[in-house]
Parts: structure tokens; C-alpha cells; sequence
């Protein structure tokens, strides 16, 4: 199932890469977060990737090298070399060097600060974050992959939920099915402190307990060390169930959200879940170039408002996310976000997975999620299947 990156994606990457250095009066990028040289390498060592804006990037590997240079396109691929040496490799004459600030941590930036006298460090996060936000058609090939899979492997929920069943028991029957079919993995995650499982099932009043992850759902999950995703509580009658999955596919994640229920839902229930339907087909319609994320999260806050549960969006009463959708691609929460202060306008390409959800202490969790392209013809969507509440 191994499918390598091409090599015109990688070199097409590199020179983007390149201009933007350029553009920032830099000599270059040093790259070590394992997504970043994925991203630009087409392989995943541990290692470093020096990406200079003139010349050949060179991937130095501590461990992975033979499979490094099976993976990647890069000409100059070699063992890291002694610390002391690292200037050399840079060729020498660079003084001005772009790091991923958002992701490195402090002790291996002093490292770079000893081993590279006489040089200055450029924070290159936002630049970094904006061309990897933007994908390419390769790229879309592999997201609408992951998404149909994921799709397919949602719809059999119905004949796997039953009475008397724990969160973790269709949890793992779900991901049983992810897994066969090629999906499940880690869901990688930028944001500092953040961890998940591949998703969570949570019915009930335990799906709406706060939670650390920054997310409208965590989940009540079985140990302190790590709150969050499916727990041992048993899925009864009239409760909602909300199955929250990222799919996996070659690296790339969909991000998808579905709603069922033992029996009929309470009145209230039903009425907020039409809302998020309205707020995610409203969004969708708008996911254009040129669009405002923070306008888009601004209307969606206003219809549930309008709705009389802007209270319940996104998050228990006091510690709602401030967000309605986030991009994915190979991390979880990449860019663009549909949240406050985000003024940047959309771009083709870009892909976000759009969660309108409401939560009602002691009842529950409902709402939808799909993973969209953004397109002149407004949102494609990458996630295949039904949106309707699944009664059971």
C-alpha cells in the first residue's frame, strides 16, 4: 500500500519553499519536525532538512538513511554528520536561517544558536503553515480517497451500534474496520500539548463533559492520564451518539462526524441538529476564494444565536471552542481556521473539516462534520456519506 510522494510534488514544494525564502531575504530553512521534511522531502527519517534559497536541499538522516533514499527524490541525501560540521553542510556562508517556531522546541533551537555562530534565526512558521495549507491536485487525489473510504466504512455503524454496548466496544469495532481498509493511524497534531486517539464515541451525558482538548467534543475516555475519546459507559436508549473519526489515507486525514440514536432523540435534540445542518450547508456554500474565515465563524455564531443555543455552540456553557471548522491535510489542525481574528481569505485548494456541534449537559453531544475543498463552486465534499441522524 506504500505510495510515494512524486517527485515533480516534492520539487514543486521546494520551489515555492524557495521563493518565499527569497522573498524574507533568507538563505535558507532548516527544517527538523517529522511533517515539515515529510512535507518537502517525501520521506520521514529522523533528520534534518536543509532547504537553501539557492541550490539543493540537503536531507541529513541520523536513522532511516537507507529508506530515506528509497522514498525521497532528493539528490543529496547522507548520515548527519558531527554537530560540529553542521555549518559546512549549510555551505558555509549562511547567515539568515528560517525555523518552524510553532514546533521547535527551546533546547534544540540553542542548540542551533551554538553550532551556527555568526547566524540570525528567522521565525518561518506562517509562511510554512500557508503553503502547506493550499493543496495541490495530487494532494486533493489522496484526501478524496481517504474520504470515500471513510465513508464507506461510516456507513456500517448502523448494523455494528447496539443496546448494552460501551462506547469502547463500537470504538473498536470501528476501528477494527479503519484499520482493514487502510485508514486508521496516529492523526498528527501540530498545537503544543495536544494528543488523540484516532476519534471518539461518546453518547450521553459523558459526551458532554469539558475536556482539555481543544475541541467542542473530548469525550469522557477511561484514564485521568488521558481524558478524552471513548469511555466504559453503556450507550442506553434515547441517548445521542456521536462517532468522531479522522480517516488516514497515505497521510493525509478527513475529518468526519455522525449522529445516531437508540430509539427517537428528545425534541430539543432533534431541533439543535437540523441547526448544525443549516450552519454546515451555509458554510459549505460560502467555502470560495476570497471568503473571510472569521465572516463565516461570525454567521455560523449568528444562526445559532438565532436558534437560541448560541450557549451550546461548540462546547460546554463557558469553555466552547472558538472555531467552526479547522484545515486538515497532514496534521489535524493545519490552515485555515473558520474562528476569530483569522482575516486571511480563502484559496482553492485549501481543505477544512467543518463542525457545527452543540452539546446539552446531562443529555449529550449533537451535530455533523465533513471535510471540504475549497472551490469557486463553493465547498467540494471529501467525506461520502448521509448526513441524517441514523435511528436505531
Amino acid at each position: 500500500m506504500t505510495q510515494l510522494t512524486p517527485h515533480e510534488e516534492i520539487h514543486g514544494r521546494l520551489d515555492r519553499l524557495r521563493h518565499r525564502l527569497a522573498a524574507a531575504d533568507l538563505d535558507g530553512a532548516l527544517l527538523s519536525f517529522a511533517v515539515d521534511v515529510f512535507y518537502y522531502s517525501g520521506t520521514r527519517p529522523n533528520g534534518v532538512l536543509w532547504v537553501p534559497a539557492a541550490g539543493e536541499p540537503v536531507l541529513l538522516v541520523r536513522k532511516g538513511l537507507a529508506r530515506a533514499r528509497e522514498d525521497s527524490p532528493l539528490a543529496d541525501i547522507r548520515p548527519f554528520p558531527p554537530s560540529r560540521e553542521l555549518m559546512e553542510v549549510l555551505g558555509g556562508s549562511a547567515r539568515r536561517i528560517g525555523l518552524p517556531f510553532d514546533v521547535l522546541p527551546v533546547q534544540v533551537f540553542e542548540l542551533y544558536r551554538h553550532l551556527l555562530p555568526g547566524c540570525s534565526f528567522a521565525d518561518l512558521s506562517a509562511a510554512n503553515r500557508e503553503l502547506r495549507s493550499v493543496k495541490s491536485a495530487w494532494e486533493l487525489e489522496q484526501l478524496r480517497a481517504g474520504g470515500r473510504r471513510q465513508g464507506e466504512i461510516f456507513a456500517l455503524l448502523p448494523a455494528i451500534i447496539r443496546p448494552g454496548m460501551r462506547e469502547l466496544d463500537v470504538a473498536a469495532e470501528l476501528e477494527c474496520r479503519l484499520r482493514k481498509a487502510g485508514l486508521a493511524g496516529y492523526l498528527r497534531i501540530r498545537g503544543f500539548n495536544q494528543e488523540l486517539t484516532g476519534g471518539l464515541v461518546a453518547a450521553g451525558a459523558g459526551a458532554a463533559r469539558p475536556g482539555c482538548f481543544d475541541g467542542p467534543v473530548t469525550g469522557a475516555g477511561v484514564w485521568t492520564a488521558a481524558p478524552y475519546g471513548p469511555s466504559c459507559a453503556v450507550i442506553m436508549p434515547g441517548q445521542p451518539v456521536l462517532v468522531d473519526y479522522g480517516g488516514f489515507w497515505n497521510g493525509y486525514i478527513t475529518d468526519m462526524s455522525r449522529l445516531f440514536a437508540i430509539g427517537p432523540l428528545a425534541p430539543d435534540l432533534m431541533r439543535a441538529f437540523q441547526v448544525a445542518l443549516a450552519i454546515q450547508d451555509w458554510i459549505a456554500q460560502r467555502l470560495r476564494p476570497g471568503q473571510v474565515p472569521e465572516d463565516l465563524y461570525q454567521g455560523a455564531l449568528a444562526m445559532a444565536a438565532e436558534a437560541g443555543l448560541a450557549d451550546r455552540f461548540m462546547g460546554p456553557p463557558g469553555e466552547a471552542a472558538r472555531f467552526v471548522g479547522h484545515g486538515v491535510g497532514l496534521e489535524l489542525d493545519e490552515l485555515p481556521v473558520l474562528a476569530p481574528r483569522f482575516r486571511e481569505p480563502l484559496r482553492a485548494g485549501q481543505t477544512l473539516a467543518v463542525e457545527p456541534k452543540f452539546l446539552f449537559p446531562g443529555q449529550g453531544v449533537v451535530g455533523i462534520e465533513n471535510t471540504f475543498a475549497v472551490s469557486e463552486a463553493g465547498g467540494e465534499r471529501l467525506t461520502i456519506l448521509d448526513d441524517g441522524l441514523q435511528v436505531l
